[in-house]
């Protein structure tokens, strides 16, 4: 694959992810901290799973206007967006053993 369809293929899914309402998937600026950006990043996960929970609970009670599909379309976000977390820190885990494997 050309570095050129490999660019186009990461705009298309920079442009899905952003119509899906999902965290930015651009690289941090050099010197950011790590950290803060997996804070922030689980942040919007919980936050994204509180929201579907409130619509699941409005839904049930009959508080909301909210149609079915709509809840269903939050909680589908929120296990996307949660299945996607645990992926990469899937990934970090495995980074770091493999790391600690090497020899010196």
């Amino acid at each position: 694959m050309s570095q050129m369809e490999i660019n186009k293929v990461l705009s298309q899914m920079r442009t899905l992810s952003g119509s899906m309402g999902l965290p930015d998937v651009t690289p941090a600026a050099p010197g950011g901290n790590f950290g803060q950006v997996l804070q922030q990043s689980i942040g919007k996960v919980n936050e994204q799973q509180a929201v579907a929970t409130n619509m699941i609970t409005d839904f049930q009670n009959g508080t909301t206007g909210a149609s079915v599909a709509e809840v269903m379309i939050a909680m589908q976000k929120a296990s996307l967006s949660f299945t996607a977390m645990t992926q990469v820190r899937n990934k970090l885990v495995e980074a770091y053993q493999e790391i600690m494997n090497m020899p010196i």
